[in-house]
C-alpha cells in the first residue's frame, strides 16, 4: 500500500503542476491576444510543441514533489509547518524571499551552464526553439533540463522552514513570473520597470533580451547575479513598457 500511496501522490502532483501550467499559460495567452492581436498567428506548430514539452516537464516536476508531499504527510519529512506560531512571525515573509533567492541563484548558474555550446545543443536548444517565446513556453524544456529545475523546491523544503501558505506564495510567484516573462509583452507599467526597484527584478522586458541575444540576462527573479557577474545587458528594445 505504501508504494501505491507514493504513486498516487506523484500522480496527483503531476496533475496539479500540469493544470497550473495550462491555467496560467492559458490566461496569459488570452491576455496576449487582447494586447497584441495576431502575435500567435503562424505560431500554431510552435505552441503545440511548447505544450507538449511543458506537459512532459510537468511529470518531471510532479514526481519528486509528490514523493516529498507523501513523506511530509506520512512521516513529517521536510521543514514545512502549518501552525502560524511555530516560528516567529517575522520569519513568515522572510522564508519566501530566501526560497526565491536560492532558486534564483541555482537557476542563474545552471542557466549559464546550459548556454555552453555542448549543453545548449543537447538540452537548452529545446527552450530556445520558441522564436518568439510565448506564454506557453515557460515550461518548454528538454527532460534533463526540467530535472535540474524540478529538484530545487523539494530540496529547499528540507533545508529552510516555511509555512505551507508561504510555500504556496512561492509557487504562485514561480508560475506567474515564468509565464509572464515569456509572453512577448510587458505587463508592468513603465514607471515600475524603469524604477530603482525595477532595476533589480526581472520582468518580460529583461528576459526578452535573453531570448534575442542568448549570452546575457540569465536570471529568473532578480538581476542580482547578472549585475554582479556583468551579464546584465538591460532591457529589450523590441517592446517597451
Amino acid at each position: 500500500m505504501t508504494w501505491l500511496a507514493i504513486f498516487l501522490s506523484m500522480l496527483a502532483m503531476t496533475a496539479i503542476v500540469a493544470l497550473r501550467y495550462l491555467a496560467a499559460s492559458g490566461v496569459f495567452a488570452m491576455l496576449t491576444q487582447r494586447v497584441r492581436p495576431g502575435y500567435h498567428s503562424r505560431l500554431g506548430p510552435q505552441i503545440r510543441r511548447e505544450i507538449g514539452w511543458s506537459l512532459a516537464s510537468a511529470a518531471i516536476y510532479g514526481i519528486p514533489a509528490g514523493l516529498v508531499a507523501w513523506g511530509w504527510q506520512e512521516h513529517g519529512w521536510t521543514r514545512i509547518y502549518t501552525a502560524w506560531d511555530t516560528l516567529p512571525l517575522w520569519f513568515l515573509p522572510l522564508a519566501p524571499l530566501l526560497y526565491l533567492f536560492a532558486h534564483d541563484t541555482w537557476f542563474y548558474w545552471t542557466h549559464r551552464l546550459m548556454h555552453r555550446p555542448r549543453w545548449f545543443r543537447s538540452m537548452h536548444a529545446v527552450h530556445h526553439a520558441s522564436r518568439p517565446p510565448t506564454a506557453w513556453a515557460a515550461m518548454s524544456f528538454h527532460p534533463w533540463e526540467a530535472l535540474t529545475g524540478a529538484v530545487v523546491i523539494p530540496a529547499l523544503v528540507f533545508l529552510i522552514p516555511i509555512h505551507v501558505g508561504a510555500l504556496a506564495c512561492v509557487l504562485t510567484i514561480m508560475t506567474v513570473m515564468g509565464v509572464s516573462n515569456h509572453m512577448g509583452w510587458e505587463m508592468f507599467p513603465r514607471w515600475l520597470v524603469r524604477s530603482p526597484v525595477g532595476g533589480w527584478i526581472i520582468t518580460a522586458s529583461h528576459h526578452q533580451l535573453h531570448h534575442e541575444r542568448y549570452q546575457c540576462n540569465y536570471g529568473l527573479y532578480f538581476r542580482f547575479w547578472d549585475r554582479l557577474c556583468k551579464t546584465d545587458r538591460g532591457l529589450s528594445k523590441s517592446f517597451q513598457p
